[in-house]
């Protein structure tokens, strides 16, 4: 490890990334993979450098050539994305393959992502879901909630071993996640509070994981938080409170909202959706935190 590396790892700490990056690029220079792989972060985040998707690519292949696991899967993210490089999944496959070698988590998902849509090899969800349990075991939130996924589902195909649908599997998964605080675990998780499957009905659970997810700004979480005050489920029916929350899904990008919006219009008078615009301002403002 060159002493560059650790001045630069000192000053990411304090929050200098002016420094970090001049003490990384000394290193890196010299051949070191941590710096490298960390050099070529910065550029892909643009942290006190002018964002370059390719300067990105050429440090992490710098890393990735020398074995560098991080610096392997964030190359093969750039040619899953199309950063940097012209998109192509079969390279993007190439390094994640790589980067499991590893133990890499993440890399795994990535590659369950990639058997399940059939991007740069077959489709093939027991490879997919192989891959998700690796990751998922190491503790990834994601994979934990693609493997709930595919348990709350199930799934079979000819000459493939396929997944029983377990409901009570899929709570297990989506928990995980869910305590990690990944926001659509804590939404697929209060569905299936709602739905009571693999878990006793209990719409109080459910309003209490669509609230945490939509405090993360999770549109879905938000649309479901407006419908429980709209209908008055397990809640007192709050028409302001359901349109703020409408307000918000739709700023996010939830077309349904819209209509949620329309409708309640209907049943509210211009006083209580003045108050419903504001509470949706002074919540985005507060980052959805503390907002009834």
């Amino acid at each position: 490890m060159f002493a560059d590396f650790q001045a630069g790892v000192n000053a990411v700490i304090a929050g200098d990334y002016e420094t970090a990056y001049k003490e990384f690029r000394s290193a890196a220079e010299q051949g070191d993979t941590g710096a490298q792989y960390n050099l070529g972060l910065m550029y892909a985040e643009g942290l006190s450098i002018t964002q370059d998707y390719k300067e990105a690519v050429k440090w992490y292949r710098l890393a990735a050539e020398q074995g560098d696991a991080g610096a392997q899967r964030n190359l093969g993210v750039m040619y899953y994305e199309g950063k940097g490089v012209a998109q192509d999944y079969k390279e993007a496959m190439k390094w994640f393959r790589l980067a499991v070698e590893h133990g890499d988590a993440i890399a795994q998902n990535n590659l369950g992502v990639m058997y399940d849509e059939g991007k740069g090899v077959a489709q093939d969800y027991e490879e997919a879901v192989k891959w998700w349990r690796l990751a998922a075991e190491q503790g990834h939130a994601e994979a934990q909630n693609n493997l709930a996924w595919i348990y709350e589902r199930g799934w079979e195909r000819k000459h493939e071993k396929g997944i029983t649908q377990d409901y009570k599997e899929a709570v297990k998964w989506y928990r995980l996640a869910a305590e990690q605080g990944y926001a659509p675990a804590q939404f697929n998780l209060g569905g299936m509070y709602v739905k009571g499957v693999g878990v006793a009905q209990d719409y109080e659970e459910a309003t209490k994981w669509w609230r945490l997810a939509a405090e993360q700004g999770y549109a879905n979480a938000q649309y479901n938080l407006a419908l429980i005050y709209g209908e008055g489920i397990n809640v007192i029916k709050n028409y302001v409170i359901a349109h703020m929350w409408f307000n918000i899904a739709a700023s996010n990008g939830y077309e349904d909202a819209k209509k949620g919006i329309d409708f309640l219009a209907g049943q509210m008078t211009s006083e209580q959706i003045a108050e419903a615009q504001k509470l949706a301002r002074e919540c985005i403002k507060k980052n959805y935190k503390d907002c009834g």
